[in-house]
């Protein structure tokens, strides 16, 4: 991410002097030759290079060390890496062969194993291989759903690709963005009863984990997990020198040489070098207080004080030391069962004067063993006879063995004693059974004596026994082994000539115990026979222990050392150099002094425990010399510089850290943070210097892609200006002007890395990951811009830091985008078209990235909502550039852009901090003219098509669309062929075709319905947001509705006026299609005018009254042209009828032409034509306008008015023949035409009030006399057609 600054190439310089005056302190070559260029420089993930990472110890790049260099001084270069590599490794087993101030922790957060890119690839196979339904998981839409914008969004991502490159990404990151993914999308679902969505978000996630281990992986997946458990936790001594053997790149024959000659398994060897080291550092701040030599502070106060902290350093140190238990050490030797002391006095253990021991402070307790094996040379019984052993510890219990027959006294039993006795008494004795009658006890065989030590043989062994006189067992032998364990405080006994001033004044060979009562507690003492506590004793505290030359005036012991003190000198001889040797190393570790004795000769190497010889002792010494060791553990770790070199190994322990298979963000494992810490305390590295290093390494890292938790960086970098600000963390108050100045500069260089990280928040943290890691960045911001540790820094001045980053967020984001989507190719040399095509695109990826940034980094940024805002504002403004241009390029009164409003609006009316801002406003100042043209053209092409459509019309019912597309937008439909605008044709279109229902209003009109529904609705899509043109436009598209239904309303009455002029007056009269479709066309207005013309909110406005009240006149109207029509065509067949009135020339001429062409032909009944005639016009007209008008309210009020009608002709052309008799001819037409006319009304739903009313009736009464009046004049002459007749088949 950004490249290392140059103060890091400085700081590798002074490196590279640091590492010469280690060696030359360790007491390597004083040549001093040039250290390792970049030691320890680790190979930034993603970038090529060398480093002397932890699990990479070789060298640096030959090629780059080489440079001006010739092959000799490459080679001196890695021979001092090596040796530095080696006097670390010594410090660091030292700390983990006997650690006494840290414990590894157990409540440390396990890390998960990293992912890889091969693993990040299998698992898109696997999610690919779901999507295409290649496995045998079973899922519902909705999760398939799911899972392709998972595998589409998330993990096709460049950003999680480098995420994962950088080992910032495990399994439970995936999971968990998935998770989140599916929360937002099953809390939109629908309720579904009966199943919780609590249940669908478990079923999915278990889905998910199938899908992502895989079938082939299900078996493999436990073992991995058991792995990851045990390295994660607490791990064992060998395993941590294991582990620091791959950082320090160290051989595995190196550790064992090192191991042997550091006695690493020797605890009290171990112990013994801590009380030396604690006592050189306290030596050392006295020669500093005393030469006045101390490190640069910030304050001259400070150096006395600086003292007085290195002394209670060290003396917290040997408090701990102290507090532990005296052991054995070895394999028992447990790091969990370590406790750090809790006293807050220090111990001044070095004075004489503080701890007195008495005798029963140094009581012993050991246990013996006794194994019996067999007897031989028993003769003096006979072989049947029964025998058996005792044994004893004088001064405890006595035990029995089993009993044996004579011929085989074989036993192999065990006695198990404890003495408090150094020098136990035992006695062994074999018995018979007597077997007189009156012997009291069993005759004693034999005896024997034994005096063993801890240092005596434990194999068995034939031993004679002691016999009563004149027994015939001469040469009676008993084996038998006797095994006396080495309690954990003695640490070396055996007989040795002593002579003291104090103790001891007669020269004499005595039985010594040197016993540890403390660790810093031992003591010479000399046991008697059979006696617990010592004869006398010395304690070797202030002594020092060396070899001396022989004694000429002392008698006895042949290999002469002493213990000397001021004022009291102790000589000690042994009878040969090897128990010499064994003495004066065990009292070197118990006297701590400084100084290590030197034996006259070297050629006997001894066991580290004091024990017996190792068979190839003199092997790992000859091999410790040839290899050249030897230096790094003599080396007196007070004068080495710590800090360089726990710099160094954190260096390599971080760097190995990073490149293991764990994603641990930069936090050291349990054990890695064990061995640091233990470190730090027993070599007194400053916990400033630790983490200002350890700040240095994690940006280092971080400036080179990897990730790191923040909360890391802000725990080093508080404590660190804690310390410098004089708080003391660490209870440490002095403050060096290297440690400021140190702190200064990482302030600085961590305050320009955060920024930056800010600024490539989608980057650094993609879709949130690590969780919260982008929160406590910013948190750390506002740590580091404070001037100190207690004056809070001013809420606007981080605001003010943040808002810059952000801006440079938005630019760093939105050239991103850009570049991923080659929007610059675009705009320079494709077509418009091409270019809003590539916008429009482009806008969906910014809202994406928008959405993104609300879903994954909106809650860190929680205190500066109005930042994230201005973030976006600043995206869209470079968004608006590349908008503008594409929208300038587009050709006039082109409608494609309109899609692209949308999908903007859309967005940002819903987002209450980005509604109507800067970027909202300028979208709609360029889309009002757009939309203001729009309607337009929309409201001149309606217009011109009604104009059109009617002058061409042909009335034919269509299907009526309007209801049908209540949702369609005009530009987003470029399926069908229509470009509103331009439109000057009245034909159906064909893509009407399949829509077809029924019969309904005519083309032009449902054209005009649909492109003014259409219009409304594409308007309401773009939901403007500025309510004030947004009210225009409705009350605009309202009243343009409601004049075009007017036209449309007008042109259509016209038209049917015209069609019912030309229409037929005869009984022959159907009514066309036409007419209905014109009918249908009204009652399509009236209903499309409630949606059409009324504004929102059901309020009833002028325009749709106006529009309303004139559908309901003309529909009046044309029914009353229509029942008009009707009424004419009666009128024409009662004209017909009138020829017969009485008393007319016309009518005599039809009685007798009738009445003659009787005689020879079937003449029809008179009247029967004419009225069926009649009757079939009208009942198929009703059937006619039944079937193809829709409203039935108008159907029923023409059908009311023609019957009405009908009734009132006929009743007004009988009243003008009042007075005159009816032909019977007229009779018998008028009686079936009210009959059949009456019966049929009724059939179509005329309502009875309106059927018999009183014309009805007048009528009725006149035809029922006009039948009475022609049955007695001319009987039977109606030929059955009467009232009566009618009404009983009426009612048959």
């Amino acid at each position: 991410m950004l490249d290392p600054s140059s103060s890091e190439e400085e700081s590798d310089e002074a490196l590279e002097e640091e590492s010469r005056a280690v060696l030359v302190a360790a007491g390597g070559s004083q040549r001093a030759p040039p250290a390792p260029a970049r030691e320890g420089r680790r190979e930034a993930p993603g970038r090529a290079g060398g480093g002397g990472g932890a699990a990479r110890p070789g060298s640096p790049s030959p090629s780059v060390l080489s440079e001006g260099r010739d092959e000799p001084e490459r080679q001196l270069d890695e021979e001092q890496e090596r040796r530095i590599r080696l006097q670390l490794y010594v410090l660091v087993v030292r700390c983990i062969a006997y650690p006494f101030n840290a414990k590894q922790p157990t409540d440390m957060a396990r890390r998960q194993q990293k992912l890889n890119k091969q693993q990040l690839q299998l698992l898109k196979e696997r999610f690919q291989a779901f999507l295409n339904g290649e496995t045998q998981i079973v899922a519902d839409e909705a999760f398939c759903n799911a899972v392709r914008s998972y595998y589409e969004v998330f993990l096709k991502s460049d950003r999680v690709a480098r995420m994962v490159q950088s080992g910032g990404c495990c399994a439970n990151d995936f999971r968990e963005v998935f998770k989140k993914n599916i929360e937002k999308r099953v809390r939109s679902l629908p309720e579904i009863d009966g199943l919780s969505k609590e249940t669908v978000l478990s079923s999915w996630i278990a889905k998910y984990d199938a899908i992502y281990r895989g079938e082939e992986d299900l078996c493999k997946q436990p073992n991995r997990m058991a792995l990851s458990a045990v390295s994660e936790l607490i791990l064992s001594k060998e395993q941590l020198y294991e582990m620091f053997q791959q950082i320090l790149g160290i051989k595995k024959l190196e550790h064992q040489l090192l191991y042997n000659a550091c006695q690493l398994d020797n605890a009290d060897e171990q112990a013994a070098q801590i009380r030396r080291e604690l006592d050189g550092r306290l030596q050392l701040a006295e020669k500093m207080a005393k030469e006045r030599k101390f490190p640069k502070f910030i304050a001259k106060e400070m150096e006395a004080m600086y003292i007085e902290e290195l002394r209670s350093s060290v003396n917290l140190l040997m408090a701990n030391l102290e507090s532990l238990p005296v052991s054995k050490g070895g394999p028992e030797f447990k790091l969990q069962k370590l406790k750090r002391s809790q006293n807050s006095a220090f111990l001044d253990i070095g004075d004489e004067n503080e701890i007195q021991l008495s005798k029963s402070d140094v009581v012993l307790s050991f246990t013996l063993e006794i194994v019996i094996m067999e007897v031989e040379g028993l003769k003096s019984v006979a072989p049947n006879r029964i025998v058996y052993c005792t044994m004893e510890v004088e001064g405890g219990e006595k035990l029995q063995t089993d009993q044996a027959e004579a011929s085989r006294p074989q036993w192999g039993t065990q006695g198990d004693f404890t003495t408090t006795h150094p020098r136990p008494v035992v006695k062994v004795k074999l018995f018979t059974e007597s077997t007189g009658v009156l012997a009291l006890e069993d005759k004693e065989l034999g005896r024997v004596i034994l005096y063993p030590t801890s240092n005596s043989s434990k194999s068995a062994d034939f031993h004679r026994m002691i016999v009563p006189k004149n027994s015939q067992d001469s040469d009676l032998k008993i084996k038998l082994a006797v095994r006396m364990d080495k309690p954990p405080h003695m640490k070396h006994s055996g007989y040795l000539y002593a002579l003291g001033q104090k103790v001891w004044k007669r020269w004499k060979k005595r039985y010594f115990v040197l016993v540890q009562v403390s660790q810093y507690t031992f003591a010479m003492c000399s046991y008697r026979e059979k006696k617990s506590e010592p004869q006398e004793l010395m304690q070797l505290e202030g002594y020092t222990v060396d070899y001396t030359d022989p004694h000429s005036g002392l008698q006895g012991g042949r290999m002469f050392f002493n213990a000397v003190k001021e004022g009291d000198t102790v000589i000690f001889a042994s009878d040969d150099e090897q128990d010499r040797i064994l003495w004066v190393q065990a009292m070197y570790r118990a006297t701590g002094q400084s100084y290590k004795p030197i034996p006259a000769s070297q050629a006997q190497k001894l066991n580290p425990k004091g024990g017996t010889l190792h068979a190839d002792a003199q092997l790992y010494a000859d091999r410790f010399q040839k290899h050249g060791m030897d230096e790094f553990i003599s080396a007196n770790p007070c004068k080495l510089d710590h800090a360089f070199l726990f710099r160094l190994l954190q260096r390599q322990t971080l760097d190995h850290r990073l490149n293991d298979s764990y994603s641990c963000l930069g936090w050291f494992s349990p054990g890695q943070v064990f061995v640091l810490d233990e470190y730090c305390a027993r070599y007194g590295v400053r916990g400033c210097h630790r983490h200002l290093c350890y700040l240095t390494e994690l940006m280092e890292h971080s400036e080179n892609g990897a990730v790191i938790d923040p909360t890391l960086l802000h725990y080093s970098f508080a404590f660190c200006a804690s310390h410098v600000h004089g708080n003391r963390p660490d209870g440490i108050g002095t403050v060096s002007m290297e440690e400021k100045e140190r702190f200064e500069e990482i302030k600085e260089r961590l305050s320009f890395l955060l920024e930056n990280q800010i600024s490539h928040f989608r980057y650094c943290f993609p879709f949130g990951r690590p969780e919260g890691a982008l929160k406590a960045t910013l948190s750390l911001l506002e740590r580091v811009l404070m001037k100190d540790i207690a004056t809070p820094i001013p809420a606007e001045e981080v605001k003010k830091v943040v808002r810059k980053c952000l801006e440079k967020a938005a630019l760093i984001n939105y050239t991103r985008l850009t570049e991923y989507a080659k929007i610059e190719e675009t705009m320079n040399q494709a077509s418009p078209a091409k270019k809003l095509e590539d916008v429009l695109h482009l806008a969906e990826l910014c809202i994406e990235v928008l959405q993104q940034n609300e879903e994954h980094h909106s809650e860190a940024f929680a205190w500066w909502p109005d930042l994230l805002a201005e973030h976006a504002e600043k995206f869209w403004a470079l968004f608006t550039v590349d908008m503008d241009t594409a929208l300038e390029a587009q050709p006039q009164d082109s409608w494609d852009s309109f899609p692209l409003f949308q999908l903007l609006n859309n967005f940002l009316r819903n987002d209450t901090l980005l509604c109507n801002g800067k970027f909202h406003k300028h979208l709609q100042e360029i889309f009002v003219p757009l939309v203001v043209r729009y309607v337009d053209l929309m409201e001149s092409s309606i217009a011109q098509s009604i104009h059109r459509g009617f002058e061409q019309e042909t009335w034919q019912p269509v299907k009526n669309i309007a209801n049908s597309l209540p949702n369609v937008a005009l530009p987003k439909v470029p399926s069908l062929p229509l470009n509103l605008p331009q439109i000057p044709s009245i034909s159906t279109p064909s893509w009407m075709a399949p829509l077809y229902e029924s019969t309904n209003g005519s083309a032009t009109s449902e054209d005009l319905f649909w492109k003014l529904d259409a219009l409304q609705m594409f308007v309401l899509d773009l939901h403007w947001p500025e309510q004030e043109f947004a009210r225009h436009l409705e009350q605009r598209l309202k009243l343009m509705a409601s004049d075009m239904i007017e036209a449309c309303v007008k042109r259509t009455r016209t038209a049917f006026e015209l069609k019912l002029q030309k229409a037929s007056k005869t009984t022959d009269l159907r009514i066309p299609a036409s007419v209905c479709t014109m009918f249908n066309v009204l009652v399509d207005a009236k209903k499309q005018s409630t949606k059409l013309c009324a504004l929102d909110g059901g309020q009833e406005q002028q325009y749709h009254s106006k529009i309303d009240d004139l559908i309901d006149s003309t529909v009046k109207e044309i029914i009353s042209m229509l029942v008009s029509k009707f009424v004419a065509v009666l009128e024409g067949v009662l004209s017909k009828l009138s020829r017969y009135d009485e008393g007319t020339f016309f009518s005599s001429i039809l009685s007798f032409t009738v009445k003659a062409a009787a005689k020879y032909v079937d003449v029809p009944k008179p009247g029967m034509d004419l009225a069926d005639t009649y009757i079939m016009f009208v009942r198929q007209n009703q059937d006619i306008l039944r079937e193809k008008v829709n409203e039935e309210m108008y159907i029923e009020k023409l059908f009311d008015q023609w019957y009405s009608s009908s009734m009132k002709v006929i009743c007004v052309w009988l009243a003008d023949r009042l007075d005159v008799q009816l032909h019977i001819y007229q009779l018998k037409t008028l009686i079936k035409i009210v009959k059949k006319t009456y019966r049929d009304f009724r059939l179509q739903g005329v309502l009875e009030g309106t059927l018999n009313s009183k014309t009805y009736d007048t009528l009725h009464r006149r035809l029922t006399v006009e039948e009475a009046t022609a049955s007695v004049s001319e009987g039977g002459g109606l030929q059955g057609i009467t009232m009566k007749d009618s009404d009983e088949e009426e009612e048959g």
